[in-house]
């Protein structure tokens, strides 16, 4: 009996393709997870960049362009969380730059009453001298959009257990010379 089956080959392909299957078919889930990803991310920074553009005119409508970005990235991702927020600084030089003071501990943070310059004019020494508005004329804006979405490919062996992912972009763009732009403030304070 045992020679019989031995020689026997009917149901080996069965028997393969029991053997390979789990790891076909977690190949194609995470290349498909991975093409949607790569997707949503190419769509959210066409999307950003469209609406940075659009947030550089005089007569731009902010909620109008976010809500721009929301609509295409929630047309690839249906249940995604979009975030976005806007900095405006001077000029190029000054993205993520603290406000001038007298560093006299030489700690790196405006603090034990140390004087500061309050060039964003909004009393009290910050670590970005940006504004989180659209800004004026020829001001320039870092716009980042988050998005928080769960992949339509579930993949079981990824450690996080809700697999939840999250991308980011950002645009900078430099808003239309249509007025005088707003020198920064120079009034003095001191850090608590």
């Amino acid at each position: 009996m045992l020679r019989g089956l031995r020689g026997d080959r009917r149901g080996v392909t069965a028997i393969e393709f029991a053997v390979t299957a789990p790891v076909l078919f977690m190949l194609l889930i995470g290349i498909y997870d991975m093409g949607h990803m790569a997707y949503l991310n190419a769509v959210l920074h066409g999307a950003v960049n469209q609406a940075a553009r659009i947030g550089a005119l005089e007569i731009a409508d902010t909620a109008k362009a976010d809500t721009y970005v929301t609509n295409l990235v929630k047309g690839v991702a249906p249940g995604a969380t979009v975030t976005s927020k806007r900095v405006s600084y001077y000029d190029f030089a000054d993205i993520k730059r603290a406000e001038s003071w007298n560093d006299k501990n030489g700690n790196g943070t405006c603090d034990n009453s140390e004087s500061y310059t309050d060039e964003n004019r909004n009393g009290r020494w910050d670590a970005d001298i940006g504004t989180t508005d659209n800004g004026g004329a020829n001001d320039v804006v870092l716009y980042t959009v988050t998005v928080t979405y769960t992949p339509v490919f579930v993949n079981p062996f990824v450690s996080n257990a809700k697999n939840a992912r999250t991308l980011i972009a950002s645009a900078v763009s430099k808003n239309q010379p249509y007025a005088l732009q707003e020198k920064y403030g120079s009034a003095a304070g001191v850090c608590s």
